[in-house]
């Protein structure tokens, strides 16, 4: 029986469907169950409009929550800028959210805008946008940015999953804007927080991940080799990290 339930937030156009495996490896690791939603504009709900400020996204997560009758609260795990919506969801909601986990996430005023999109991985996404790139394409472009492991056998279901599912380029670019506008507060959620990033993400510095620790007083662990799609590139190192984290406050209480 599954201890607890967590709730899994992809990023910048991806779906719950990029999760692959890891799903299955973090509820093993951890003995929960796993509920992975899909961000207006992405995956299931492609057809509907992104919202362009972080917090209305956070709003429809616990909107979300409420209408499946999921019970609060729930730990919460996510990526990219699904980090900034977990952690804006934790700050608007705190008796919702029970522990959060953000990888490779970012938020100013912490970093410059240079590290929290790299510039050449800005450019090159950028132009799938605006130039409207076939599925192939597209999501061999996003492995070759996010992956450092050369996981291409991902590759023919990321590609299906676009062609079923296609994020629009004005989806996109209203989820690209929220990313870039979202300014956290100096004082993070108060929940238990763990940060993890990866040291040579190509997509988001790590520094960005590091300053978030730091200034939130939150645990941080570092992948020495994985990139921006740490799940992908070492999805049993994210789960263990967390039972880590997780076991360690548990002997403490």
């Amino acid at each position: 029986m599954a201890s607890s339930t967590w709730i899994f937030l992809r990023g910048l156009t991806r779906s719950s469907a990029h999760w692959g495996a890891f799903i299955a490896e973090f509820e093993a690791a951890n003995d929960v169950q796993v509920i992975a939603l899909d961000l207006p504009g992405n995956g299931m709900l492609w057809q509907q409009r992104s919202a362009t400020r972080v917090a209305q996204m956070a709003s429809q997560c616990q909107q979300e929550l409420t209408r499946r009758g999921i019970h609060a609260p729930v730990g919460v795990l996510a990526m990219s800028l699904g980090g900034m919506v977990a952690a804006q969801w934790a700050l608007q909601q705190p008796q919702s959210v029970r522990e959060l986990v953000l990888i490779n996430t970012s938020a100013r005023p912490f970093n410059p805008f240079w590290q929290r999109l790299r510039p050449l991985s800005g450019v090159r996404l950028m132009k799938l946008v605006l130039t409207g790139a076939a599925p192939q394409d597209w999501e061999r472009e996003i492995l070759h940015l996010t992956s450092n492991h050369a996981r291409h056998e991902v590759l023919q279901a990321w590609c299906e999953e676009r062609v079923q599912r296609p994020v629009s380029g004005l989806n996109a670019l209203r989820q690209l804007l929220a990313a870039a506008r979202y300014r956290a507060p100096k004082q993070g959620p108060r929940v238990p927080t763990l940060v993890l990033a990866a040291a040579h993400d190509r997509l988001v510095s790590a520094q960005c991940s590091e300053a978030l620790a730091q200034q939130w007083g939150a645990a941080l662990q570092v992948h020495p080799s994985a990139g921006h799609d740490l799940t992908l590139d070492d999805g049993p190192w994210v789960a263990a990290a967390v039972r880590y984290w997780r076991d360690g406050r548990a002997q403490q209480a």
